[in-house]
């Protein structure tokens, strides 16, 4: 579906509403300028259509119908660019993240924008572009900037979240108590993909930068670096938490590890004390007829009486060394 698509020059937008990809595409070949069309979850049919429009590769068009897609630069015949960037948002209400792709089409006076899943919103990126005239004069590498820069401070929210839902199982694991060790590997799991959408976006910010894939001023090349410091930032922080939960996880087996080592030492101090007395009585279930304490009158309290000695014993020997 097509959500927008306008016509910008000297850094204004042109008119109200939207137009249609056949008139837009006209513009780009007649009038200064750049044309900016957004897609939201396009079916095969529209991709199709804006690509014989526009004249976009298909192996492009392919990629921006995929999904999970790895964040990446690549250049195509035509003067195009194709990039791809992996968007997250962190569900409060579900303590999960929620992933999306944004893929752009950057050619000869226009940039076409293809959103997949709901953590993809860009219209507060084009409205904040449309409030810097001067960004806008920069033409299609301005609309990239101002996608990128959404995207990376998006990562943030979703950096908080998982910090704190690393911070309560921490505190749980190492107040004594262990956390369910499913939590910890889906949180760790998490954090895993968070880290596939973030760190292969490393090298082609880099690469934008420095130049290397679109022509851009000096001006917006401040831009450019902005994000990528923030960028790294977000990159360093997922790296320390994932190597955080790794350490929670082990220290949660110990936990686990230890509770069981004390039931067991319980168990085999109880089974201790029963062994004496039932060894001592398997003798008396026996049939034999000349065993001396049978003739004694007080022979039976005597057994009994070294039967439960035994156990005290056992019991009082067991509970210094903290087995009971």
């Amino acid at each position: 579906m097509i959500v927008d698509c306008a016509h910008y020059r000297d850094g204004r937008r042109q008119h109200e509403g939207k137009m249609a990809p056949e008139a837009a595409a006209l513009i780009c070949k007649q009038d200064p300028g750049f044309v900016w069309l957004g897609m939201v979850e396009p079916s095969a049919e529209e991709l199709t259509r804006v690509q014989d429009i526009f004249g976009l590769h298909e192996l492009a068009v392919e990629d921006a119908q995929s999904f999970h897609l790895r964040p990446k630069v690549e250049a195509y015949e035509g003067g195009v660019t194709f990039v791809v960037l992996r968007t997250a948002r962190y569900v409060e209400e579900l303590e999960e993240v929620e992933f999306g792709e944004v893929s752009i089409f950057i050619g000869p006076g226009f940039i076409i924008t293809v959103r997949q899943g709901i953590a993809a919103d860009l219209h507060e990126a084009r409205l904040k572009l449309e409030q810097h005239p001067k960004l806008l004069e920069e033409g299609p590498a301005a609309v990239l900037w101002a996608i990128l820069d959404k995207i990376v401070d998006d990562y943030a929210p979703v950096v908080e979240g998982l910090e704190s839902d690393i911070e309560e199982v921490e505190h749980t694991v190492f107040s004594g108590a262990h956390a369910p060790t499913h939590r910890i590997y889906l949180l760790r799991r998490e954090v895993t993909d968070f880290f596939r959408a973030v760190h292969p976006l490393l090298g082609p910010a880099a690469a934008i930068t420095q130049g290397g894939v679109l022509a851009i001023s000096d001006g917006l090349r401040q831009y450019f670096r902005d994000v990528d410091d923030h960028l790294k930032l977000v990159n360093e922080e997922i790296i320390a938490q994932r190597d955080l939960l790794s350490t929670i996880l082990q220290a949660n087996m110990a936990v686990v590890s230890a509770e069981q080592n004390e039931v067991v030492r319980r168990i085999s101090a109880w089974a201790a004390i029963i062994t004496v007395p039932t060894f001592v009585a398997s003798f008396y279930g026996m049939n034999f007829d000349h065993m001396p304490e049978l003739h004694w009158r007080f022979s039976y309290p005597a057994v009994i009486l070294v039967m439960v000695l035994s156990g005290v014993v056992l019991w009082r020997g067991f509970k210094r060394a903290h087995w009971l």
